[in-house]
This record gives structure tokens, C-alpha cells and sequence, in this order.
């Protein structure tokens, strides 16, 4: 064969390659769409399911922007499934996630827990939290003006009681922006005509990190705690100073619903830093300001004073001494040196 055959034989050949390589991407093009259009004309003949719009990790609190109906697969539909028109999207509202549910996963009635049912306080505490109660009056209890879900402070009070005068009575904020669970067994406000329903409760129960549920039980047999409502606004800006102070980092590449998770976490996460406190002085200028001397201390002042009085012991050298503050009290020809112990 001749070179010039050759060359067209090759050339026919390739152009056949060609040819059949392209009809196979049109006819494979053509095909997905009528199997995409299938599936969702099949979708379309099913009842429509309720799914969840974004991931739903376990703990999560349902709100209505969680939820959407979307059609399913008729041969797909099982008995747990929230279907439309047989379900009230309403009554699932405040409901927490018990098993975790990813995006455009079905919900079913298994995967959530209503407030009231067994298994509710577990399924709504975060993970590695605890719930702790603490005893409240509708003194120390914002006159009931305190829901689950709110954010309070702890406050306590305490009177430390002196051998040198007046006791020392003063009041410090031990821990901020802890979440209320529950006001004595419930875990939901009761509502009347739209309305919810202020009423005095005896118990509150607090989520609280391990350790800071170990101070709450301290606390407790110190003094009295008192609740102190915070400010949702307040949230925000422990957030921005969180954020100023490098505490929340975001990392880089996160994704809009991680980076919204991280900052729901770091604004709901309790503090048990910076406290501050107030003490009767504060108040009037006929309470006690600085903390009582203890008997240790009453002991070697005077001692301090003795020796400061009479002298060192003979053939001693080297003595320091510090009295502190002293008042010299004269009955006749007595003279006697007293310590005032800062009062």
C-alpha cells in the first residue's frame, strides 16, 4: 500500500474516533437530565416531608427557620416522618434535637424530645454542661421575672463575722451569663391569651461547666445567692470584647453556619472571671470596708503591742514588730494600748 492510501486510511480512522466519542457525550448529556427529571417527577407524585434546613446537632432548639416541607419519594415516606397537612409545624417549636439530623435530612418525631417529656433538661444541656438547682424566693429571684432560657448573673451575699468589731457584710457577682433551664419543674413559660404568665418560683436550675457547678454548690453554704437578670444586648457585648481579646477566634475558611455556631457558642457560654463586689462601707459610712483580722492575726498584734508597751525581752536584739493601727485608752493612771484590727 502506498503512503498516500496510508495517510487516508489514518486520517478516516481518526475522524471516526471522533465521531463516536461525540455522539456518546450528547447521548450521555441527554440522559441525565431525563433521569434528573424523573426522579423529580417522582418526588413531585410523594407526599411532602418535613426536612431539616440546615444541620441540627444534638441540643439544638428548634425555631421555625430550621424546618421547611420538601416532596419525597412516595416509596421513600415512612411512619416517623412529619408529614404536611397531618402535622402541626407550631407544636414543634421549642423542641430539642436528641439525635443529631444533617441538612435535608427528614426529621422524625424519635430525633426530637418536647419540653415535659423524659430525657428533656439532658437533651437540651450542652455538650460537656451540667444542670445544678439553687434555692430562690421571690426576693432573690427577680420576682419571678426570670424564664428558661434567659441569662442571669449569681450573686452572693455573706456576713463575715469579726473578734475585733463589727461583722463585715458584702455582696459580690461570683458568676455571669448562665442559662436558665428550668424555674422549679418546668421547663417552659406558661402563656394565658397570648400572654406569659409571671409567677414566683421556688427552684431554678442553671447550666453551669463542671467546675463552676462545684462553686454553685460551694456558694450555696456560704451565703445567700440572689439572681440578677442580664440584658440580651449584654450578650452581645461580652461577644465584641470576647472577639477584641482574641478569646473567640474564627478560623479561616470557616463557613457562614460554622462561623455562626462558634459565636452562639462563645455568646452563651457562662464566665466565672471578674467578679466584682460591694461591701457595707460601700453602702454606709457605719459598716465595716476591710475584712476582718483573723484570730492568727489578733494574736500577733498583740503580741506586737505587748512588746511595744513593755520593750523587748531582756537580752534580745533584732526586734521587729509591726502593731499596725492602735488607740491608747486612759482610765485613771492605767494607760492601755488597744489594736483597731482596720476597722
Amino acid at each position: 500500500m502506498d503512503r498516500k492510501k496510508m495517510m487516508l486510511l489514518v486520517g478516516a480512522l481518526i475522524v471516526a474516533i471522533g465521531t463516536a466519542l461525540l455522539a456518546r457525550s450528547i447521548f450521555a448529556g441527554a440522559a441525565a437530565p431525563t433521569a434528573d427529571a424523573a426522579a423529580a417527577a417522582a418526588a413531585a407524585k410523594g407526599p411532602k416531608v418535613l426536612v431539616a434546613q440546615r444541620a441540627l446537632p444534638v441540643g439544638t432548639i428548634i425555631t421555625a427557620d430550621a424546618l421547611a416541607y420538601q416532596a419525597w419519594p412516595k416509596d421513600m415516606v415512612q411512619d416517623a416522618y412529619f408529614i404536611n397537612g397531618e402535622a402541626d409545624v407550631s407544636k414543634l417549636l421549642g423542641t430539642v434535637v436528641r439525635f443529631a439530623v444533617t441538612a435535608g435530612e427528614p426529621l422524625t418525631q424519635g430525633s426530637l424530645v418536647a419540653p415535659g417529656d423524659r430525657g428533656f433538661l439532658a437533651a437540651a444541656l450542652g455538650p460537656g454542661m451540667r444542670a445544678v438547682t439553687v434555692p430562690v424566693s421571690a426576693k432573690t429571684g427577680v420576682a419571678g421575672f426570670v424564664f428558661p432560657g434567659d441569662h442571669i448573673d449569681l450573686v452572693l451575699t455573706q456576713t463575715v463575722q469579726a473578734q475585733d468589731g463589727e461583722p463585715l457584710r458584702a455582696s459580690e457577682t461570683i458568676l455571669r451569663n448562665l442559662r436558665v433551664l428550668a424555674t422549679d419543674q418546668s421547663t417552659e413559660s406558661s402563656t394565658v391569651d397570648g400572654k406569659t404568665v409571671v409567677k414566683e418560683f421556688k427552684t431554678v436550675t442553671l447550666e453551669a461547666t463542671p467546675k463552676i457547678a462545684e462553686k454553685i454548690a460551694v456558694a450555696q453554704t456560704i451565703g445567700t445567692l440572689s439572681l440578677s437578670l442580664r440584658a440580651i444586648a449584654d450578650n452581645q457585648g461580652e461577644l465584641e470584647r470576647a472577639i477584641a481579646a482574641g478569646d473567640v477566634s474564627i478560623p479561616e475558611g470557616a463557613t457562614k453556619e460554622q462561623e455562626e455556631k462558634l459565636l452562639k457558642a462563645a455568646m452563651s457560654r457562662p464566665m466565672d472571671s471578674g467578679s466584682t463586689f460591694v461591701t457595707g462601707g460601700d453602702v454606709s459610712r457605719f459598716q465595716r470596708r476591710s475584712m476582718p483580722a483573723s484570730r492568727m492575726e489578733l494574736a500577733r498584734q498583740a503580741a506586737a503591742t505587748v512588746a511595744a508597751v513593755s520593750g523587748p525581752p531582756s537580752g534580745a536584739t533584732n526586734v521587729v514588730f509591726n502593731p499596725g493601727p492602735t488607740v491608747r485608752i486612759s482610765r485613771g493612771k492605767t494607760i492601755e494600748v488597744v489594736p483597731v484590727g482596720g476597722k
